[in-house]
């Protein structure tokens, strides 16, 4: 897969998660045509790897998981809605999948499963490219993030 202006985007902002939240560590990850897969490490104030509180009152807590990815995803949206005159047009769908790594070994499947991901591609039900899939391309109709 080659990298368009609106997959550019989403690694960016990926890339740039640590200037944001200094205690998200990034591990693998991949932008793919219609969504994105990663690993991130909340770590304490000595970069050892922690269990953090994700909400407080229903809201997300400053640092958290769910705080990482609302402020991703919302630097993706604005960025792609720049680039397509289209102000406010959602892109991401509502929720994200959430997954607590608890161990090396389901660390190293997890990511095995993100360097495989874009290899598996071809015969995933939401490419376009498949008769009949049930795919609702993302950002635009014509122009899916990676190609």
């Amino acid at each position: 897969m080659r990298l368009n202006k609106f997959c550019e985007i989403a690694r960016h902002c990926w890339l740039d998660i640590p200037a944001h939240f200094p205690r998200a560590e990034l591990d693998a990850f991949v932008v793919m045509p219609n969504h994105v897969h990663g690993v991130i490490v909340i770590v304490d104030g000595r970069g050892t790897p922690c269990r953090a509180p994700t909400e407080r009152f229903g809201r997300p807590v400053t640092g958290s998981i769910p705080a990482v990815i609302r402020s991703f995803k919302s630097a993706v949206t604005k960025h792609i809605n720049e680039q397509r005159s289209t102000p406010g047009a959602q892109i991401w769908q509502r929720n994200y999948y959430e997954h607590i790594i608890r161990d090396e070994v389901s660390l190293n499947r997890i990511r095995q499963y993100i360097v495989d991901n874009p290899l598996r591609w071809d015969l995933d039900r939401e490419n376009p490219e498949i008769v009949g899939a049930d795919f609702k391309p993302a950002p635009t109709k014509d122009e899916p993030w990676c190609t």
